[in-house]
């Protein structure tokens, strides 16, 4: 049974990741700092056990790599866990800067590291799938930090696949679009989430869209997928929906 480390997997999309690929028959170990949340989110799942980490430390990513190792080797690790604060840029600071790059960034490249060290010291492959956000293409009034670390993870991505392809181990993304958790951890308000909503498809997503999009990634039927970013977002990164035509009707072709 293949063995799977989920961060991030106390609630949200986290929480769905963890959920689908244990339909899927994975084995899953969910890591997250809220452990009363945590241990509720893997009870009902078979063959998963939780480990409580804080990732904002520089200890913490690969303590939670050998702790969830150690009963049986891992196959992919999904790094999920991310906070998103909102701090005005004139009010942004270096306390709040460096946690959102602990969480969201250093952490994702602990992992990475350890459990590619891991598996090519046993001969093994395997798969990272890092959650990124829209956010790394396109910023918002508050999110100067948190874009940046989703950009960087994005370069992070590719910078992992491509020395550790020849190790057989393949990194990918999945960039969501506004995907509404209710997190208590990161709260939004509704003027926001019906303005950032907009897509071409329509409708808000889930985080079962995204974790559908990452069983894929793990899946054999991406096998031949390394160094890139899937966009799970409705459509939102093509463009704006809202916007009027640039020319009136009456102008007929619109031809300069």
């Amino acid at each position: 049974m293949r063995h799977v480390l989920v961060t991030g997997a106390a609630g949200g999309i986290g929480r769905a990741v963890a959920e689908r690929l244990s339909r899927d028959g994975w084995t899953v170990t969910g890591a997250d700092s809220r452990a009363e949340l945590l241990s509720q989110a893997m009870a009902p799942l078979p063959s998963a056990r939780a480990e409580v980490v804080d990732l904002a430390t520089v200890e913490g990513p690969e303590e939670l790599l050998a702790a969830a190792a150690a009963p049986a080797p891992l196959d992919a690790v999904v790094n999920a866990a991310g906070v998103y604060p909102a701090r005005p840029f004139l009010d942004l600071d270096a306390a709040a800067w460096d946690h959102v790059m602990a969480v969201d960034l250093r952490a994702p490249m602990l992992l990475t590291r350890a459990f590619a060290a891991a598996a090519v010291a046993a001969g093994r492959g395997g798969v990272v799938v890092n959650i990124s956000s829209g956010a790394a293409l396109r910023s918002r009034p508050g999110a100067a930090h948190y874009s940046t670390a989703k950009a960087a993870l994005e370069v992070l991505t590719r910078s992992a696949a491509l020395e550790l392809g020849p190790h057989g181990i393949r990194v990918v993304a999945v960039s969501p679009g506004f995907v509404r958790v209710d997190s208590d951890v990161n709260p939004v308000t509704p003027e926001y989430a019906a303005e950032v909503s907009r897509a071409p498809l329509e409708r808000a997503g889930t985080p079962e869209d995204v974790a559908a999009a990452v069983a894929f990634m793990l899946s054999e039927e991406s096998s031949w997928i390394t160094g890139t970013v899937l966009r799970v977002d409705g459509g939102s990164s093509a463009g704006s929906t809202t916007l009027p035509l640039h020319w009136s009707a009456a102008n007929g072709t619109g031809a300069a």
